[in-house]
């Protein structure tokens, strides 16, 4: 059984002493999407440095649909918050891209990610902060983030807890519902990530912590993206001299 209270004071001490090992008195800088994962991040953090010292970033890309739900939770923890618009960003590199390359969907999809996490690092930058990681184990699990977009980050509260688990502290940290219920998407596609997917989040996480799946395809597919998107968890492969053989 999963002990939701437990995890959240265990990982409110962990932020905590990541903290102290990691820069005292720096901030914690979160990217605010409005969605469960950023909203819980935020909160863990809340609890285990105060409101004084978590900032949360809005960076919608143009105009966002959703932008509503980012300003609901900062409003509701009483951060402060800061709002970065990247559509000039995002259009200067589409516009500047060379003329003999074809941009993909996927392309422009991944850059916007890219751009935020940037745009995270300088305003963690410039207000002595830590950026947070929002990703949890069940989009880590088949590779749903972009690598040095959202996949990365200075601490990661949530990278070992699937999306149950991760609404099930949401609820106890007293999160308003709209956040933590709100249907996962990725604000880039139009779609949910479910249907990106090709499953639901409950079934990923029963396969995931029990190792049960009713639907062999849906399976299959899991499967086939945890294999092909294992190298987004690892680190970086480095060739290693001999020279260096004692590093």
């Amino acid at each position: 059984m999963f002990n939701a209270e437990a995890v959240k004071n265990d990982c409110v001490k962990w932020i905590q002493e990541f903290f102290e090992n990691n820069g005292k008195d720096c901030n914690a800088v979160v990217g605010i999407s409005g969605g469960k994962d950023s909203s819980v991040v935020a909160a863990l953090c809340v609890e285990a440095l105060g409101k004084d010292r978590v900032i949360g970033v809005l960076m919608p890309n143009g105009e966002q649909h959703d932008i509503d739900m980012a300003y609901m939770l900062v409003n509701h923890l009483g951060i402060k918050h800061y709002v970065v618009n990247i559509k000039d960003a995002y259009e200067g590199v589409i516009n500047n891209m060379p003329k003999d390359l074809e941009i993909t969907e996927q392309t422009k999809q991944n850059l916007v990610p890219r751009i935020r996490m940037t745009t995270l690092y300088a305003v963690s930058q410039s207000c002595n902060g830590r950026v947070a990681n929002t990703c949890n184990l069940s989009e880590d699990w088949v590779g749903y983030s972009t690598r040095y977009g959202d996949s990365v980050g200075d601490f990661s509260p949530m990278s070992f807890l699937t999306v149950t688990e991760v609404k099930e502290i949401g609820y106890l940290l007293g999160l308003p519902k709209e956040l933590v219920d709100k249907t996962p998407i990725d604000g880039l596609c139009g779609k949910t990530d479910e249907e990106n997917l090709g499953f639901t989040y409950a079934e990923l996480d029963r396969y995931i912590r029990e190792g049960i799946i009713e639907d062999e395809s849906k399976k299959e597919i899991i499967d086939r993206k945890h294999k092909m998107n294992l190298f987004k968890l690892e680190f970086m492969p480095c060739f290693r001299p001999a020279i260096n053989d004692k590093i």
